[in-house]
């Protein structure tokens, strides 16, 4: 199949990317954010889910929990270039919301394709917030791996680690094992015996909980035993996608808030801009940063128009994406100087979310170690 102009970016995508950089600028600028995510500065703080409820209701107004669900699901239908373009904002603004999580879902009940996941399409598209509880305790997301059972009668017990935005979520997608395989099913955060238990992460901008489910018995089959791997693997590139996409929005943050810095600050009577060891790390990070965008748009247009090499441009574009964050993150501290170190410089909030972001589904290393195994392992087979 030809690729779209443009990786199929058309104007639809524009006009959500740029009501949502208008919106994340008036309701979400960087001391409003600081104020609400950074009271305490203290080590051994509790856990802390905060986060802007209002803001939250005015993007259910925009529909934008709606964008990738399919039209016959009740959404927008949008490609997963347009929500790209949206996440990178996100990213951005670094917006506590529970949104990023809620896209991911949407992919992967879209791959379930039954008719309990079009039910939850249709409510996901209404408004409802849902993360994926499909992590066990070593850290692993690959599909088979997972601590959660489902018995014979359709109760889950177990739990789900590392489980993004659980606390400001109404449900969540559990991966959980019976003899017959892995299935999907969806799990009221309220319902008989789920319990979130919160993890303290660096990230001021979002929460991470594991979920102890005990005898859980009102959870929704979304894809039954033995169908669950194949859905998540279906959806898998569009997870990595939307992960790099909210680290490149998050570096170009880091690269314009350094520039500008580095514009003002004054040092031997000139702007530190001046002095080719800031100016030139500068334009290494712009340089990354253009490159993981292209990789991540590149993934998103794979993703919509040659599902055959979405795999491989997704890991491409996390691997790229990850590296772009690490180093962006150390040269955005660094090029600060002593205030960088603070508390009270704003950049240590994106610095903790790219770090965050940078392992979450697999860093750099680990994706390109897959796409070793993947194009070198089809190389030993065809040669």
């Amino acid at each position: 199949m030809t690729r779209p102009h443009d990786f199929g970016f058309d104007d639809a995508a524009q006009i959500l990317k740029d009501t949502a950089r208008r919106l994340l600028q008036d309701h979400c600028a960087p001391e409003a954010l600081h104020r609400l995510v950074a009271t305490s500065s203290e080590p051994a703080r509790a856990s802390e889910c905060v986060w802007d409820e209002a803001l939250w209701r005015r993007m259910l107004d925009l529909g934008w929990t709606a964008v990738a669900v399919p039209e016959r699901a009740g959404g927008f239908g949008m490609g997963l270039v347009a929500i790209a373009g949206l996440v990178e904002e996100l990213g951005r603004a670094a917006v506590p919301s529970p949104l990023v999580a809620t896209l991911c879902s949407t992919y992967v009940a879209a791959a379930c394709d039954t008719d309990a996941a079009r039910q939850l399409l249709l409510r996901i598209a209404a408004g409802l917030s849902v993360s994926l509880a499909i992590t066990d305790r070593r850290g692993s997301w690959a599909p088979e791996d997972t601590d959660v059972a489902v018995d014979e009668a359709g109760a889950l017990s177990g739990t789900a680690w590392f489980v993004q935005d659980a606390r400001k979520v109404a449900g969540l997608i559990v991966k959980a094992r019976s003899p017959r395989g892995v299935g999907l099913y969806l799990v009221d955060v309220d319902a008989a015996g789920v319990t979130i238990v919160p993890d303290a992460i660096l990230d001021l901008t979002r929460d991470q909980a594991h979920v102890e489910l005990r005898d859980v018995r009102d959870a929704q089959v979304l894809a039954g035993p033995g169908d669950g791997v194949r859905a998540l693997v279906a959806a898998e590139p569009a997870l990595l996608t939307i992960v790099a996409a909210d680290m490149v929005g998050a570096a170009e943050w880091q690269l314009q808030t350094t520039a500008e810095y580095a514009r003002t600050r004054v040092q031997f009577e000139r702007p530190i801009g001046f002095f080719q060891a800031v100016k030139h790390p500068l334009v290494d990070m712009m340089v990354q940063i253009d490159a993981a965008r292209s990789l991540v748009y590149d993934a998103a247009c794979a993703f919509d128009h040659e599902p055959e090499t979405a795999e491989v441009c997704a890991r491409m574009a996390k691997a790229a994406a990850s590296d772009a964050a690490a180093d962006c993150s150390g040269r955005s501290v660094q090029l600060h100087g002593g205030i960088g170190f603070t508390w009270e410089c704003f950049i240590h909030l994106w610095f903790k979310r790219q770090k965050h972001n940078e392992v979450l589904y697999g860093d750099g290393a680990h994706q390109r170690a897959r796409l070793a195994d993947r194009l070198l392992g089809r190389i030993g087979e065809t040669a």
